[in-house]
């Protein structure tokens, strides 16, 4: 048996329904003018006046409908989304009346209309009914010693009930009749936020189609983004080594000359210029070493993500924890920005966090690759255009990666970065 404080709450949620059934049948009665007013505008076309009074009408039941979805949405704890075709960019009437004419949506609303005249009038009558019907025969004998004069008689399901005491018998059917109500009133605003639902929400192939165009902007986004990044990657190799390994080669190009043409005349300087090629050889290794490893770190060809972090967090300037569990290896794209992402967020924590200690997991989940960056600095960062964090966000964009970053003044800063992706057995 249901303790007596779950009933009560249980009546009581029960009788906040009787308010938002009072609502909806009321609603439903002010439909009739609304679908009148639509019928008459559309009457009215022929004579033109009733293109802006259907454009005025169609507005009118959208307003309404729009009333309604909001009502459903809170009833089935979800949100009840608008279907229509946006009219208000058109250049004149007969342009937004061809597109509320041709939309759908439109005519599913004239059905609604329709339908919410008959099924919410009467769901949220019963509603209000039952309850007052089962308070009438509960307090039978109350009213009947206080209107019913001496002698007189009341019928109840074709019985008579000529006494007070005979009132008494009809209290069962009172209380029957409120925990009937108790029942059915839920499920009967439910059908009727359902249909409220069904009809004024999108229907299954308009939400695909809607699906199918975000999917389809965010492939374009990230393939822009992952051009962008290749482009620019390029342009970073090209200058580097523009600037770097090719000035490098050049000088040891005129070394070797000038030594050529002194070694006759001055031996000693045909020495210190040898050596001085000797030292542009080395520098113009070390830049091109750096440049493969901005590229492609060997590492992370060699052992792989988990070994390339590892050796990342012990080249870090702070104490950084790491703990990595990975049943598999992701592919080398996903591996190389998810390590370079990672890399960037621990520069910027040894530059900007004033942190006393990192820490860093990664793990794979449900297809999804997860990296958690955090240290416990002064906080404050934030994804911003231009920003490196904000061209960590384009780089994971391009493999439909997302990055998160909760970082209130004062610290903790917790960069979360997920990335979908298969793993291959290691």
């Amino acid at each position: 048996m249901a303790p007596p404080i779950t009933l009560v709450s249980r009546m009581m949620t029960r009788l906040r329904l009787v308010p938002v059934a009072l609502g909806l049948a009321i609603a439903s009665l002010l439909g009739i003018p609304v679908l009148v007013f639509v019928i008459v505008s559309t009457a009215l076309i022929p004579l033109w006046v009733g293109v802006p009074t259907v454009i005025a009408a169609v507005a009118l039941s959208r307003r309404f409908a729009d009333l309604h979805r909001s009502v459903a949405g809170s009833l089935l704890g979800r949100e009840v989304a608008r279907p229509y075709r946006p009219i208000g960019a058109a250049d004149n009437w007969v342009a937004r009346f061809r597109i509320a004419a041709g939309d759908p949506a439109t005519w599913r609303d004239l059905s609604w209309l329709l339908s919410n005249i008959v099924v919410g009038l009467i769901t949220s009558i019963l509603v209000v009914a039952l309850l007052l019907g089962g308070l009438f025969w509960l307090l039978t004998p109350l009213w009947f010693a206080l209107f019913v004069p001496d002698g007189g008689d009341i019928q109840v399901l074709g019985f008579s009930v000529r006494t007070e005491g005979e009132s008494w018998f009809v209290v069962p059917l009172g209380a029957a009749e409120l925990i009937f109500w108790s029942w059915v009133s839920p499920r009967l605003i439910w059908l009727n936020a359902t249909v409220i639902a069904g009809l004024l929400g999108p229907t299954e192939a308009a939400v695909a189609n809607t699906q199918l165009t975000t999917r389809v902007a965010q492939l374009s986004e990230s393939r822009a983004v992952s051009v962008d990044t290749h482009a620019s990657e390029l342009r970073r190799i090209e200058r580097d080594l523009h600037d770097g390994a090719q000035a490098r080669l050049v000088a040891l190009g005129m070394s070797l000359g000038m030594a050529e043409e002194t070694v006759d005349d001055d031996p000693e300087m045909a020495k210190q210029l040898l050596a001085e090629a000797r030292e542009s050889t080395t520098t113009a290794l070390a830049e091109l070493r750096g440049l493969v490893r901005g590229i492609l770190p060997p590492v992370l060809a060699d052992r792989g993500l988990e070994g390339a972090l590892q050796a990342l967090a012990l080249a870090s300037p702070l104490p950084v924890q790491v703990a990595i569990d990975l049943p598999g290896r992701p592919p080398e794209p996903v591996e190389s920005a998810v390590y370079f992402a990672i890399a960037e967020a621990l520069t910027n924590i040894a530059k900007h966090g004033a942190a006393d200690t990192v820490w860093l997991r990664l793990s794979y989940s449900d297809g999804k690759l997860v990296a958690v960056v955090g240290d416990d600095g002064r906080g404050g960062a934030s994804v911003e255009p231009g920003g490196g964090l904000h061209g960590l966000e384009r780089r994971l964009a391009a493999f439909d990666g997302t990055l998160l970053v909760t970082s209130p003044l004062g610290g903790p800063t917790v960069v979360y970065l997920e990335v979908p992706c298969a793993l291959t057995a290691p």
